[in-house]
C-alpha cells in the first residue's frame, strides 16, 4: 500500500507550483481563458515554447488552502490537491478536464487499489522518461482537429491516433471538444493518443516533460481564435493563391511547361500558379535548375508573368551523397544523424540524408542557395516536399536533429522547414507568403504554410477521406489546405470511372482554400536520360483539356465560378489571417446552436455563406442535404430555395455539385 501524497504548493505572479519528492507540476495563465501545464522530475525544466508564444494576456488569480489550491484566469479554473490531482473548470463550474486516478493517495475520495497515476513518468536509460498523461473520459462529448489522418471520421472520439509524420499524415496535437474546450499536447515527441470511451490518454515515447494547453470558449470559433493567438496565425494569402493552380508529376522541361501556361492563355482560361515538380534539378541537395532542361528560368518566369501566372518551385530537404554541396554540408555538421548503421535517410533515386531543419544554420545555409538559384529569378513561392521527412524506413529512434533525437523532437521537423523559407522570404520584404508542404505540427501556419493531403490513391475512397481532413486540419489552426484533385497515385485520363471521380473532386476543389490540380498520371512517360535531371520518369497529361470534352467543360464552368468568388475568398483570407478562422468550416463552426449541424458529416461551410455538399461516391446524382437552421438557402444550380432546419433530397447531375448560398447575404451576387 502507498503512503498519501501531500504535496507543497507554491506561487509566483500567473503561476502555480505543486511538488512532491522529485516531481513538479506548473500550471501557468497563458492566452485568454488558457492555461499551461507543464510535469517534470528532479528539477529537470527546460524552457523550450515549441508551438507556444509568449501571451500578455495572463492576469491569474491565485489562492492556495489547507488541502487544494486554485489558480483563475478569466473564464478558466483550476485546481490541484494536495495529492497532486488536477481539474480543470469552466466559468460555470463545470469540469472540462479531469485527470485519471485510480489510486490510495486519493483525499477525501474514493481509494482504489489499482495504483493507476494520472502522470506517468517511466525512466527510459539515458536519464529521460516515456511520459503518459491520463484524463476521466466523457462518453458524450464530440473531438475534432489533431491534424490529418487518412480516414473517413470527422469525429475523432473513441479513434487512437499516431502522433508521428508520415507522407499523407500530418500531426498537429489540437483537439477541440463539443464540451467547449481545446487541448494542444505541446511536446513534438512520437507517440500516441487515444480518445477513448473510457479513458483518454495522451503519449510520448521519450521527452524530458509533460508540457500541455487547455482553453476554454463558448464556441468552436472563440476555441479556434484563442488557439491561433498563442500559436500564430497565417499571413495574408497572395493575389495568386485564389486562383486556379496546375501541376503534374511532372513537367521535364522549360518548353513543355511553357507550352502547357501558353495553351491556357490561349484558351482564355483562369491559371494563377502552375509548378515545376521535382528532379528540376543536378540531384538532390543541389536546389537549382539542369540547365540541359531549364536552359533559361529568368525568361521563363518573365513569360509566366507577362501572361498572369506565377511560378511555383519544388524543393526536397534531401541531400545526395553526389550533391555538390553534400560534402560541404556534413562537415559543417547541416544534415541530420543516423544512430546506427549507413547515414542514409532515403534512398529514392539517390542516397540522402536530409538537412536538419531544426538548425539555424543548416536553415540559413539552405535559404542562400534557393535565394541564388530560384528567389533571385523572381520565384516567390516554393512547393516544401517531403516535410515529414519521409523515411525510407520509419525508424523514428533512428535519427537525431539538432534540437534532439527524433523519437523526442521529430514531429517539429515541418516547423523548421516552413521557417527556413518564411523567414528568407521576410528578410527580402516579402509579407504575403505562402508555401506548400505536405506536412505540418502546431504552430506551422505562421510561417506560411499551405498543407496538402499527400500522396493519395486516385479513388473515391480517397475522396472520402478529405472531406473529414480538410475541416479537422481548418480546426487545428491551419486554414490553408489542399489536396491533388483526382488524387496522386494513379488515375488514366481516358477511363470513365476515373473521369467521373475527378470531376467530382474538381468541384469539391473549387471549394477548397486553394484549388490545385495535380497526380502522378496513367501511362507512364518515360525518363529524358538515364542521368542528372533527365533520368525522372513522367505521368501522363493532367491539364483540364486531359480528361474529354464533357470534363473540359465542366473543368471550365468551376474555374470561372472560382474566378468569380475571388472577392469572397479574400475576405475569408483576411478573417484566417487576422483570427485565425478556417475557411473550410464544418456545419456547427457556424451554427453551433443548431444540434443537428453537430451530426452532420456529409456538408460543410466554405466561409460563412455558402453551403457545399460535395459528392463523394461513383454513381451518385442525388443528395438529401441537411440545411442549417436560421436561415434560408438559394441552390446556385437551379436557384431553387430551401428552409433551414430541414433535410431535403437535392439532385446532384455530373455537371454540377449542390453548393447552396445563404439568401440576403452580400454573396449571392457572385453567383448570379
Amino acid at each position: 500500500m502507498r503512503l498519501r501524497v501531500a504535496g507543497i504548493f507554491t506561487e509566483t505572479p500567473n503561476k502555480l507550483e505543486w511538488s512532491y519528492n522529485s516531481e513538479h507540476l506548473i500550471v501557468e495563465a497563458w492566452g485568454k481563458d488558457s492555461v499551461r501545464v507543464r510535469g517534470y522530475k528532479n528539477n529537470d525544466l527546460t524552457e523550450n515554447n515549441w508551438a507556444l508564444i509568449p501571451s500578455a494576456e495572463n492576469n491569474a488569480v491565485i489562492n492556495i488552502y489547507d488541502n487544494e489550491a486554485w489558480l483563475q484566469h478569466g473564464k478558466i479554473n483550476v485546481q490541484i490537491k494536495r495529492n497532486g490531482k488536477l481539474t480543470i473548470f469552466n466559468h460555470q463550474n463545470e469540469i472540462i478536464v479531469e485527470e485519471y486516478v485510480r489510486n490510495r493517495n486519493d483525499i477525501n475520495e474514493f481509494c482504489s487499489a489499482l495504483d493507476i497515476d494520472a502522470r506517468e513518468f517511466r525512466p527510459l536509460l539515458g536519464g529521460d522518461f516515456a511520459i503518459t498523461a491520463r484524463f476521466e473520459s466523457n462518453s458524450n462529448e464530440k473531438i475534432y482537429g489533431m491534424g490529418q489522418y487518412q480516414q473517413p471520421h470527422l469525429d475523432l472520439k473513441y479513434c487512437s491516433l499516431e502522433l508521428a509524420q508520415r507522407n499523407s499524415q500530418a500531426t498537429i496535437p489540437f483537439s477541440i471538444s463539443s464540451k467547449g474546450y481545446g487541448f494542444l499536447w505541446n511536446n513534438p515527441a512520437v507517440g500516441n493518443v487515444t480518445f477513448g470511451k473510457n479513458i483518454t490518454e495522451w503519449k510520448a515515447e521519450s521527452s524530458k516533460q509533460l508540457d500541455y494547453w487547455v482553453t476554454i470558449g463558448e464556441t468552436p470559433h472563440k476555441i479556434v481564435e484563442n488557439y491561433t493567438a498563442v500559436t500564430g496565425r497565417v499571413p495574408m494569402m497572395p493575389e495568386y493563391g485564389l486562383g486556379f493552380w496546375q501541376c503534374k508529376l511532372r513537367y521535364q522541361t522549360q518548353e513543355e511547361l511553357l507550352n502547357v501556361a501558353r495553351e491556357y492563355y490561349r484558351r482564355g482560361l483562369p491559371l494563377s500558379v502552375i509548378v515545376v515538380d521535382y528532379f528540376h534539378w543536378p540531384h538532390q541537395g543541389d536546389w537549382r535548375f539542369d540547365e540541359e532542361y531549364w536552359p533559361d528560368p529568368q525568361a521563363m518566369v518573365k513569360e509566366l508573368k507577362e501572361m498572369g501566372i506565377e511560378l511555383m518551385v519544388s524543393i526536397w530537404p534531401t541531400v545526395d551523397t553526389k550533391s555538390e554541396n553534400f560534402e560541404e554540408m556534413m562537415r559543417e555538421g547541416h544534415l541530420i544523424q543516423v544512430e546506427k548503421g549507413i547515414p542514409i535517410a532515403m534512398d529514392f533515386m539517390g542516397n540522402t540524408l536530409y538537412y536538419d531543419a531544426t538548425d539555424p544554420s543548416a536553415r540559413e545555409y539552405v535559404w542562400n542557395k534557393a535565394k541564388k538559384n530560384y528567389y533571385d529569378l523572381g520565384i516567390e513561392t516554393f512547393w516544401l516536399d517531403e516535410a515529414e521527412p519521409e523515411y525510407s524506413v520509419y525508424d523514428f529512434d533512428n535519427y537525431r536533429y539538432h534540437i534532439g533525437p527524433n523519437v523526442q523532437t521529430g514531429n517539429y521537423y515541418p516547423v523548421g522547414y516552413a521557417q527556413t523559407f518564411y523567414e528568407g522570404m521576410n528578410a527580402q520584404g516579402q509579407e504575403e507568403i505562402v508555401n506548400l508542404l505536405r506536412c505540418a505540427w502546431a504552430g506551422s501556419q505562421k510561417y506560411g504554410a499551405l498543407v496538402w493531403s499527400g500522396d493519395i490513391d486516385s479513388s473515391f475512397e480517397a475522396l472520402q477521406n478529405q472531406f473529414a481532413i480538410g475541416l479537422n486540419m481548418g480546426m487545428s489552426g491551419i486554414p490553408w489546405w489542399t489536396t491533388d484533385i483526382g488524387g496522386f497515385h494513379g488515375g488514366n485520363p481516358d477511363d470513365p470511372d476515373f473521369r467521373e471521380c475527378i470531376i467530382r473532386w474538381f468541384q469539391y476543389g473549387a471549394f477548397c482554400p486553394v484549388f490545385r490540380l495535380h497526380g502522378d498520371r496513367e501511362p507512364k512517360q518515360g525518363p529524358l536520360s538515364s542521368e542528372r535531371g533527365g533520368m525522372c520518369p513522367s505521368g501522363a497529361d493532367n491539364e483540364v483539356w486531359s480528361y474529354g470534352e464533357e470534363a473540359y467543360e465542366i473543368f471550365k464552368e468551376y474555374m470561372q465560378m472560382r474566378e468569380n468568388l475571388k472577392p469572397y475568398i479574400r475576405k475569408l483570407m483576411e478573417e484566417a489571417h487576422e483570427n485565425g478562422a478556417p475557411v473550410m468550416r464544418a456545419l456547427f463552426y457556424e451554427f453551433p446552436d443548431d444540434p443537428e449541424c453537430w451530426e452532420n458529416e456529409d456538408s460543410y461551410m466554405f466561409g460563412s455563406d455558402i453551403l457545399v455538399s460535395p459528392i463523394l461516391n461513383h454513381g451518385q446524382r442525388e443528395k438529401a442535404i441537411y440545411f442549417p437552421l436560421g436561415e434560408h438557402w438559394r441552390n446556385i444550380n437551379d436557384g431553387e430555395l430551401y428552409e433551414g432546419g430541414k433535410k431535403v433530397k437535392v439532385d446532384a447531375p455530373i455537371h454540377s455539385m449542390p453548393v447552396f448560398v445563404k439568401v440576403g447575404s452580400d454573396t449571392e451576387k457572385y453567383f448570379k
